[in-house]
């Protein structure tokens, strides 16, 4: 008589891993996709963010070596023009992280880090695992409840 049961129950009980594995694959999907596109407007952001003060930083830039350059030929000190070299580096650089290829740059050398220098990217005590959470947990809501007393 059990046999006939567990039978039925065996194949009910596949059927629910299968559906649990499933359901756990179209959430990991998800959750993959819905922290690219926070990736993707995180980005977007930092880009409009560079873009804005490149508007600020050059209508600085513009006044400044004008005033730089009527100052120096006006006195006839052309060591008035020396502050203009470093803004323009920092001009260029603001430049190109609003409108070249910084970001492209920067991501191309980090996958290089990622494959070639792997090592540079482990964390201290290694990849968190849940025994290790839960052990900090349990002694943070243990020291939480000695407070409480």
């Amino acid at each position: 008589m059990g046999f006939l049961l567990s039978k039925p129950m065996d194949a009910n009980f596949k059927k629910q891993q299968e559906f649990m594995l499933h359901n756990s694959r179209l959430q990991m999907e998800r959750q993959i996709l819905m922290q690219n596109q926070m990736r993707e407007r995180q980005m977007a952001m930092q880009v409009a963010w560079s873009r804005e003060i490149l508007k600020y930083f050059g209508a600085f830039f513009t006044v400044v070596t004008v005033g730089l350059t009527v100052g120096a030929i006006k006195r006839k000190k052309p060591f008035l023009l020396a502050p203009i070299v470093p803004l323009g580096c920092i001009f260029a650089y603001q430049v190109d992280s609003a409108y070249g290829t910084l970001i492209y740059r920067i991501r191309g050398e980090a996958e290089s880090i990622m494959t070639s220098e792997h090592d540079r990217l482990d964390l201290p005590y290694g990849t968190p695992t849940f025994d290790s959470i839960e052990k900090a947990r349990r002694a943070r809501s243990s020291l939480a409840s000695f407070l409480e007393k």
